[in-house]
């Protein structure tokens, strides 16, 4: 099952844009592409990819080499599988694009889509995005497909040395403690929460541009704190 569609982004980054400058006078930094070997800066139009192998050699990979490799169609779905939505790890999943269809395309992204909705399922897919092939999750969200690009399963590192020791011992007034606490703190409204860190800079540089100088720290910023027991922790959050 192939869906020609074109790809829009469906997140933006709402940070502060810097930009790199010389801290004595602010100019610009800039970045030349110089060849080592010459000395000499080396125009977009010839530049190439290369591979360095174990004794030193380069192989140089032509324009012609990478058209001969198997890619699928650009601007192409094709559905390989359909799978619960819980059974896709997260940690796999990367960017999230909105997949809006071609118009010939309409009538099966509407069916595909209304089809995912209801029955809570997500639909994987190949495709070629930036001249490789990408493995690519399909769910349904108000009527649009959103396509959430993945790594392939050997691009995930295992847990090792991050696992805790198993014979660390979980007692259960440690487990109903944290059973409480979750009950208490309850559910989230995810659209009300807000990045104080962004609006913190957002009005530093104000502060610098209009030459108030540096703000002193907020009271009651998130500071570190030394460890302490996990029951001990519970216990002061719930009678807090």
């Amino acid at each position: 099952m192939s869906i020609p569609v074109q790809l829009v982004p469906a997140t933006e980054e709402q940070g502060v844009r810097f930009h790199q400058v010389h801290a004595k006078d602010g100019s610009p930094i800039r970045y030349r592409r110089v060849c080592e070997e010459e000395g000499k800066e080396v125009p977009q139009s010839e530049i190439a990819k290369g591979y360095r192998t174990s004794d030193g050699r380069v192989v140089v990979l032509e324009e012609e080499d990478w058209e001969s490799l198997p890619l699928p169609d650009k601007d192409v779905v094709e559905v390989v599988a359909f799978v619960d939505e819980g059974d896709v790890d997260p940690v796999l999943l990367a960017r999230a694009y909105y997949a809006r269809p071609d118009a010939p395309a309409s009538r099966p992204y509407a069916l595909l889509a209304r089809a995912l909705a209801r029955s809570h399922r997500a639909a994987i897919a190949r495709m070629a995005l930036r001249n490789r092939e990408t493995l690519a999750l399909l769910r349904a969200r108000d009527g649009v497909l959103v396509l959430h690009t993945m790594l392939w399963p050997d691009e995930l590192r295992p847990p090792d040395g991050v696992v805790p020791d198993t014979s660390v011992a979980v007692r259960p007034k440690d487990l109903r403690l944290a059973d409480a606490l979750m009950d208490q703190l309850g559910g989230v409204e995810i659209g009300e929460l807000t990045d104080t860190y962004r609006k913190a800079v957002e009005d530093l540089v104000a502060t610098k541009v209009w030459g108030a100088g540096t703000p002193g720290r907020a009271p009651g910023g998130r500071a570190r704190q030394k460890a302490e027991g996990l029951t001990d922790a519970l216990e002061r959050s719930l009678t807090g």
